[in-house]
């Protein structure tokens, strides 16, 4: 016999708000039935049947196309039917899950139906940020522990509503959100592993770099903030969860939980944090495009407002000197890590809001006037590649599609990342600075690269956090355009 939690009927609100609530306290109800199941499993108990909890659901039903008048490529179903979604972690989605009941209602003026759904709520999901009761239980009670708790089930977080693929299954609900609560919870648990920090802490804005010396400048620009009293910034937060307040500021529970660990993690993150959510976290994502597709796609589940990317590349043309930046409006995706995911005849769009940003803040950090920048700055097509020695090829093959292609640089990260924001609907760009040319011998020699890097990372830095700044102050709104949704497309955003 299982042991359940209790399963009240659903329930319908008007009000945003109170569906919230409801989603809160069924969510938290199922949680603590699984924490405590599990406290006693680790004291010794053996219950007489599985324990399971369940996701809660929002659902909406609605019988007509119309809907209010509204400006936004999402917040709205596209026609009548029964759409429905499981979600996890109100409290760490609450301001996200809110706007997005919110637009539903203002859109459809139905009322949202809270429940239980059938998903069960693997255990390991259930454990609190710095709970590891499981670490203490024996191998043969660990092997037990598999026929008494849900175990994660990759059959209900695979991402065919992101890519296209999802098909509806007769009486099947339509998908409200690109992402379960399964697989939401999948990506939260392997954000803490790959970036050692809370998925709390992560900013609306993500800035990826594949060199060490982007982060170091960054945690000296961070840690600045920090002793500035009138910092927009109120919080820095480095692997371990190590918490630097603003000056004047009070630490808060839970900061004394933080450790910085022995050995980085595999893609480190650090997060200027702002009260709104909106400041920069930075990621160190290493290089190669597998790294990219790994971290992006578990953001994604986050819904950043977006992301870019603020690397080195070698530069393909004659015409570019070392330090010279590029800014991508396409891609050559010969990283092949989403061909399967993404097919290669899919273009990946520049998005014109993000280069907007990207060009303004290198014209205001180099103090160049606009009809100069060519001086500087080439726009043109970045090729990447999952091939980091792709001058060794024999007859030069991809020496001679990337001159096709007309690309003018060439690194491993970019295409990724576009792609991967293309595809989970995350606003995407590039900016590159070119350290190396190698197709005109001049190639990276440890003096000059460290003198280059010394030289250039501060700049290349601060354009991306001015970037940044330019989108915000332009309205978050506005960056999930139509541009990146399918003709067919889930309401939430």
């Amino acid at each position: 016999m299982a042991h359940l939690p209790d399963l009240p009927e659903p329930t319908l609100h008007s009000d945003p708000a109170q569906a919230l609530a409801r989603v809160q306290e069924l969510y938290q109800h199922q949680i603590d039935h699984l924490r405590g199941a599990m406290r006693d499993f680790v004291a010794g108990s053996i219950p007489d049947g599985p324990v399971r909890a369940f996701y809660p659901y929002v659902r909406l039903q609605t019988s007509t196309v119309a809907r209010a008048p509204t400006h936004l490529a999402y917040g709205f179903v596209e026609g009548p039917g029964r759409y429905e979604t499981t979600l996890t972690r109100p409290d760490l989605f609450a301001t996200y899950y809110l706007e997005q009941l919110r637009l539903l209602r203002a859109s459809h003026g139905v009322e949202l139906e809270v429940g239980l759904s059938s998903q069960p709520i693997p255990v390991h999901f259930s454990f609190a940020e710095h709970d590891h009761i499981e670490g203490t239980l024996s191998p043969e009670r660990r092997l037990l522990m598999r026929d008494v708790f849900d175990l994660p089930d990759l059959k209900a977080m695979d991402d065919g509503i992101a890519n296209g693929t999802w098909q509806q299954r007769p009486g099947e609900p339509q998908p409200l959100s690109l992402f379960t609560g399964p697989r939401v919870d999948y990506s939260l648990h392997r954000l803490r592993h790959y970036t050692g920090t809370q998925p709390e802490w992560f900013q609306n804005f993500v800035l990826f770099t594949n060199y060490q010396f982007y982060i170091d400048e960054f945690v000296r620009l961070g840690r600045a903030e920090m002793a500035r009293p009138d910092s927009e910034y109120v919080a820095f937060i480095e692997p371990g969860n190590v918490v630097t307040r603003r000056t004047g500021l009070a630490p808060e529970a839970g900061d004394e939980l933080g450790l910085a660990p022995p050995r980085l993690p595999q893609m480190p993150a650090y997060h200027l944090v702002r009260d709104d959510k909106s400041g920069i976290t930075m990621v160190n994502i290493g290089v190669g495009p597998s790294n990219a597709k790994t971290i992006t796609d578990h953001i994604a589940v986050l819904r950043p407002h977006a992301w870019m990317m603020l690397g080195h590349c070698a530069g393909l043309r004659h015409s570019q000197q070392l330090g010279d930046y590029v800014l991508a409006h396409a891609y050559v995706r010969e990283d092949h890590v989403l061909d399967e995911e993404l097919p290669l005849w899919v273009p990946i769009p520049a998005l014109a809001e993000i280069q907007v940003a990207l060009q303004q803040a290198v014209a205001e950090i180099t103090q160049m006037p606009q009809d100069q920048l060519k001086r500087i700055m080439r726009t043109g097509t970045v090729a990447s590649t999952d091939n980091r020695n792709w001058e060794l090829l024999p007859d030069n093959l991809p020496q001679r599609r990337f001159s096709q292609s007309r690309a003018v640089a060439l690194d491993m990260e970019s295409a990724t990342i576009a792609a991967n924001g293309f595809r989970f609907r995350v606003p995407y760009g590039t900016l590159l600075c070119v350290s190396d040319k190698p197709l005109h011998g001049e190639i990276k020699l440890p003096g000059m690269a460290n003198h280059f890097y010394r030289e250039r990372v501060d700049q290349h830095l601060r354009i991306g956090m001015r970037a940044v700044d330019i989108l915000r102050e332009g309205g978050v709104q506005r960056l999930h355009s139509r541009k990146l949704r399918s003709f067919a497309e889930v309401a939430f955003q």
